[in-house]
């Protein structure tokens, strides 16, 4: 179930928000647009543990197979900072 709330909404009662967050996202807007998000911590657990990391990703088999050129940067990484 997801809830949507207004930021107004949001500020009058965090209570309801977060009880809501139990059921399912809760959407929050600023001036009728989605602008955040609020999840319990079980379900903000489940999202990042359905994601592999690069580590993970790495250590696939079969991944010696893959052609990768990384296209080298023609780019300068740092300039010196301006103090003036």
């Amino acid at each position: 179930m997801n809830t949507t709330l207004s930021s107004r909404e949001f500020n009058h009662d965090v209570g309801r928000a977060k009880k809501a967050a139990l059921e399912g996202p809760v959407f929050i807007t600023d001036r009728g647009r989605p602008s955040h998000v609020l999840l319990s911590v079980e379900s903000y657990r489940a999202l990042i543990a359905k994601q592999p990391s690069i580590v993970d990703l790495l250590a696939m088999p079969g991944v010696e197979d893959i052609d990768f050129e990384p296209v080298r940067a023609s780019a300068p990484l740092f300039r010196p900072a301006d103090l003036s």
